[in-house]
C-alpha cells in the first residue's frame, strides 16, 4: 500500500508541475519555478530516496510531450528533481515525525536552484550562441537562483513541519 500511495503522490505533484508549465505562456512560466521547487522538495520528503526524481521524470515527460521544446523541458525538470535528491542526500535533509531541519532544507534548495539556474541559462545562451550572454542577466540568475531556492525550501519546510509531518505513508 505504501508504494501505491507514494506513486499517487508523485503523480499528483507531477500533474501540478505539468499544469504550471503547460497552461501558462512560456515567458511567464518561469515565475512559477518556486511552485515546482516546493513540489519537488515535498516529493523528496514524502517519497524519500528518489521522490523528486520520480516527480521530475513524470512532470518532464508530460510537459515535454506537449511542448515543442521536448528534450529541454524533459531534461531540465528531470535534472532538477535529480539534483534535489542529491542535495538532500549531501546535506542530510531527512523528514521525520518531529519535522525537518528548515536551515538544511533551505540551503540544499538554494544550492540546487542556483546550479539548475546556471545550467539552464548557459545551455540556452552560450551553447548554441544564439543569444549573447549579458552580465546583468548573469547576476540576476546568480541572485534569483538561491533566493528562489531558499524561499521554496522555507515554504516546503513550513508546510512539512506545520501540516504534513503527521501524514504516515
Amino acid at each position: 500500500m505504501q508504494k501505491v500511495t507514494r506513486l499517487l503522490i508523485a503523480a499528483f505533484f507531477a500533474s501540478i508541475i505539468f499544469v504550471t508549465r503547460f497552461f501558462v505562456p512560456p515567458q511567464l512560466d518561469k515565475l512559477l519555478i518556486p511552485v515546482d521547487a516546493v513540489l519537488l522538495a515535498l516529493s523528496a520528503l514524502f517519497v524519500r530516496n528518489v521522490g523528486a526524481t520520480y516527480v521530475g521524470a513524470v512532470g518532464g515527460a508530460l510537459v515535454g510531450l506537449l511542448r515543442p521544446s521536448l528534450p529541454f523541458s524533459f531534461i531540465f525538470i528531470l535534472l532538477y528533481g535529480c539534483l534535489i535528491d542529491l542535495f538532500f542526500f549531501l546535506f542530510r535533509v531527512h523528514a521525520t515525525a518531529e519535522g525537518v531541519n528548515r536551515n538544511k532544507l533551505m540551503i540544499a534548495m538554494a544550492f540546487n536552484t542556483l546550479l539548475i539556474g546556471f545550467l539552464s541559462y548557459y545551455t540556452v545562451t552560450l551553447f548554441p550562441t544564439l543569444i549573447p550572454s549579458v552580465p546583468a542577466l548573469d547576476m540576476i540568475v546568480a541572485f534569483m537562483g538561491p533566493a528562489t531556492g531558499a524561499t521554496a525550501g522555507y515554504a516546503a519546510s513550513y508546510l512539512w513541519n506545520k501540516y504534513l509531518r503527521s501524514i504516515v505513508i
